[in-house]
């Protein structure tokens, strides 16, 4: 049986980050870009609109079917698994938020 797991919203998670490399208007000029790994699989998706095209921020609509529990009347993604972490992809790697937050912190402390 998939865990389910209410959609931590994303403004909370922006809110938790923001000001550090931990949100997308502050990481994009180190080429992080928006992205969800499935922890339990290790499979890591862009952050895409409904039409496929990247998404400059983390969008759920976008997510693979297999990773969407449940959606609203209007298809809004409400229930995604347990699993789904949201983060960014820099250079073919998977950063959590908060390993993006540390990089950029890092980044900055040695350019200054």
């Amino acid at each position: 049986m998939l865990t389910r797991h209410q959609v931590p919203s994303l403004a909370e998670e922006n809110r938790e980050f923001a000001g550090t490399g931990g949100v997308s208007e502050n990481n994009a000029q180190a080429n992080f870009a928006p992205a969800f790994q499935d922890a339990g699989t290790g499979e890591v998706e862009i952050s895409r609109f409904k039409n496929g095209q990247p998404a400059p921020f983390h969008l759920l609509d976008g997510l693979p079917d297999k990773w969407i529990l449940e959606r609203d009347v209007k298809g809004r993604v409400v229930t995604v698994k347990a699993s789904i972490v949201s983060g960014f992809v820099r250079l073919g790697e998977f950063f959590t938020r908060q390993e993006a937050a540390e990089f950029m912190a890092h980044v900055e402390t040695n350019v200054l």
